[in-house]
C-alpha cells in the first residue's frame, strides 16, 4: 500500500520525523533558518497529500491550486493569518492549528518580556557584559515596578486569561478590552472590562495579545499611544501587523510612552538596522513566544495527530476551517 506523502517546510527533530515515517513518505526542507523557496514549495505540493508547515509558509490560492491531492494543512502554530482559510476551503483542504499546548509557555514569554523591559534587564546584563559597571549608584539602570500597578490586556483569550493570572501573583489591577466580555477572568481574577481607549488611558502595562485579523490589523496608530500614560510601557506578543511601526517608533522617540518590549514584528525577520532597535527602551526578541522544547515538541505532536486523524477518516482535533464538512477520500 502506497504511504501518504508528506512535505515538512522546517527541520524537525528526529523524534518527530520517525513517527512520521512510520506511516507516511516524507520529505523535509532540510534548513532551520532558511524557508522553503516559494518556487520550490509549490513544486512540492502538486504531489502532496499533506503538508507541515510553520507561520511564514503562505499558503494562499495559488499554493491550493497547485495542490490537486492535497488533504490537510497542518499549522504549527495557534495563528493562522498566514493562511486563506477561504481557499482552502474551496479546495477542499483541511487546515489545521496547535491550539492550547502553547498557552502557558507563551503566557511566561508575554511576562517576562514585560518584566525585561520594566527592569531594563538587557540593558543592564549588556552593561556589566561591556564592562561598564565601575560602581554602585542609587539611580543606575533603575527601573519601574510591575507589583500592584495596572495591566491593560488587549486580547483576553486563552493566552491573556493566562497571562492575567500571572499578572495577579504581582498583586496587578487587570483590565482588559476583548470582543466579548470574559465573566470567568472577571469572577477568578478580579478582572475588568473596559473600552480600548479606557485601556490605553489607565494602563501602566499595554499588553497586545488579540489575533490577527482584518479588524485588529493596524489596530495601533499614532493616536492611541498618544492616549496612553507617558511612563506606560508597551508589550506586543501577538502579531506584528497588529502596530504600526513606524507610528510606536515615533511615539517613543517623542516620550510618549516609556518604553516597548516586541517579540514580534512587521516583517520578520526584523532587519539588523531597523530605527527601532537603535533604540534603549525597546527590548526586541526573535518571535520566541513558545519557544521552549517542550511546547514545541507538543505542537508538533498536535500536527502528527491532525494528519493521523485524516488519513484515518476522522475529524481533526483541532480543525481551523470548520465550514468544510468533508474530506477527499
Amino acid at each position: 500500500m502506497v504511504k501518504p506523502y508528506v512535505y515538512v517546510t522546517r527541520k524537525l527533530p528526529d523524534i518527530i520525523i520517525s513517527r512520521l515515517r512510520k506511516r507516511y513518505e516524507v520529505e523535509i526542507w532540510p534548513e532551520e533558518e532558511i524557508p522553503v523557496p516559494r518556487k520550490l514549495l509549490l513544486e512540492k505540493v502538486k504531489t502532496a497529500d499533506a503538508l507541515i508547515s510553520v507561520i511564514s509558509d503562505k499558503l494562499d490560492e495559488e499554493l491550493f491550486s497547485h495542490a490537486t491531492q492535497l488533504r490537510v494543512a497542518a499549522n504549527m502554530a495557534v495563528g493562522y493569518d498566514n493562511i486563506d482559510l477561504a481557499a482552502a476551503s474551496r479546495h477542499q483542504i483541511a487546515v489545521c492549528n496547535t491550539p492550547d499546548v502553547l498557552t502557558d509557555t507563551t503566557a511566561d514569554l508575554t511576562f517576562a518580556l514585560l518584566l525585561a523591559t520594566a527592569r531594563r534587564m538587557i540593558e543592564a546584563a549588556d552593561f556589566v557584559k561591556q564592562n561598564q559597571w565601575k560602581s554602585w549608584s542609587p539611580m543606575q539602570l533603575v527601573g519601574v515596578d510591575v507589583h500592584h500597578k495596572t495591566i491593560g490586556i488587549v486580547g483576553m483569550g486563552k493566552i491573556g486569561t493566562a497571562v492575567a493570572k500571572r499578572a495577579a501573583g504581582f498583586d496587578m489591577d487587570i483590565i482588559y478590552h476583548n470582543r466579548s466580555r470574559h465573566e470567568v477572568a472577571e469572577e477568578m481574577l478580579g478582572a475588568r472590562y473596559c473600552t480600548f481607549d479606557e485601556l490605553l488611558e489607565q494602563a501602566d502595562f499595554v499588553i497586545c495579545l488579540a489575533p490577527l485579523t482584518e479588524q485588529t490589523k493596524g489596530l495601533f496608530q499614532r493616536e492611541h499611544f498618544q492616549k496612553m500614560k507617558k511612563d506606560a510601557i508597551f508589550i506586543n506578543a501577538s502579531r506584528g501587523p497588529i502596530i504600526n511601526e513606524r507610528a510606536l517608533l515615533e511615539a517613543l522617540q517623542a516620550g510618549e510612552i516609556a518604553a516597548a518590549g516586541l517579540d514580534v514584528f512587521e516583517q520578520e525577520p526584523i532587519a539588523a538596522n531597523h530605527p527601532l532597535l537603535a533604540l534603549d527602551n525597546i527590548v526586541a526578541l526573535p518571535h520566541i513566544g513558545s519557544a521552549t522544547k517542550e511546547t514545541r515538541l507538543a505542537m508538533m505532536e498536535v500536527c502528527c495527530d491532525n494528519l493521523d486523524a485524516i488519513f484515518d477518516g476522522r475529524p481533526p482535533k483541532t480543525l481551523v476551517n470548520k465550514d468544510l464538512l468533508s474530506f477527499r477520500s
